[in-house]
């Protein structure tokens, strides 16, 4: 079924309008999604290899957990909907962190128009991954990497294959914002 999702300005403001994400997707319309970015104790941070059916950028490691709003839904409980769903995570308000919000404009040769605001939290995940089940549709494999190897697979993201290398600038916030958080 086609979610339906709130359609804001180009600054991000709510329009009041709502649209099915295939047409916000082919008419670009701006959208909000929610970003999640899980990092341990340690300083490890989890990363999931996005489902190699998806249409943009499969196969491809990227954030712990991602997803659109759907309509009248509140940024929160969005992403902690998209936890739920995509790697068995429960989590609550208070587990949150919101480190921004991320305009990410790009179009992509399939004809995906994807005008999004990535409201981007970070918060500590308190479970091993063997706990985790995984939403195949969304999600091939989750891992852990260390600060270091974070920085390295980053560092050579337009060669390794491994990031979506045109979000390398919003990586580095993220990258920054978790090693706040765990020195």
């Amino acid at each position: 079924m086609d979610e339906l999702i709130d359609i804001v300005t180009k600054t991000g403001e709510p329009t009041g309008k709502t649209a099915p994400k295939s047409e916000i997707h082919s008419k670009g319309f701006y959208h909000n999604t929610a970003h999640l970015w899980l990092y341990t104790s340690k300083g490890d941070i989890l990363l999931a290899q996005r489902s190699f059916n998806k249409a943009i950028c499969p196969g491809l490691w990227d954030v712990s957990v991602a997803g659109h709003i759907d309509a009248n839904e509140t940024i929160e409980d969005g992403i902690i909907r998209e936890a739920k769903e995509e790697i068995g995570l429960e989590l609550s308000k208070e587990n949150l962190q919101k480190i921004g919000v991320f305009p990410c404009f790009q179009t992509y040769s399939n004809g995906i128009i994807d005008n999004e605001f990535h409201h981007t939290f970070i918060a500590q995940l308190h479970v091993d991954l063997s706990k985790l089940t995984l939403q195949k549709e969304e999600v091939e494999r989750v891992k852990l990497v260390s600060i270091s190897q974070f920085k390295d697979l980053l560092e050579n993201s337009t060669s390794n294959n491994h990031f979506v290398a045109s979000n390398a600038n919003y990586y580095s916030k993220i990258l920054e914002a978790i090693i706040k958080k765990t020195i």
